[in-house]
């Protein structure tokens, strides 16, 4: 019991050192966007719009290369 009251006697400055409250104080401002309800949806929607027309080029790509890979083998193979 002697030698663990010692320990915590030995690291109680230590403690003191961590727990000292910051001498400034933080201050945060949270301010409130500027944008409406109607604003934050049309972002959503032009933003999903342009994700499916990304998408829908890229489909319309890749049927195109898978075309033009098959009019080639056949027109080959004739």
């Amino acid at each position: 019991m002697a030698k663990v009251s010692l320990v915590v006697r030995s690291y109680l400055p230590l403690l003191f050192a961590i727990q000292q409250q910051p001498s400034d104080p933080v201050v945060v401002t949270i301010t409130d966007p500027d944008k409406s309800e109607f604003a934050q949806l049309s972002d959503v929607l032009l933003g999903s719009l342009g994700l499916t027309g990304v998408l829908v080029l890229a489909a319309i790509l890749a049927a195109c290369v898978f075309a033009g890979v098959l009019f080639w083998l056949r027109s080959r193979d004739a």
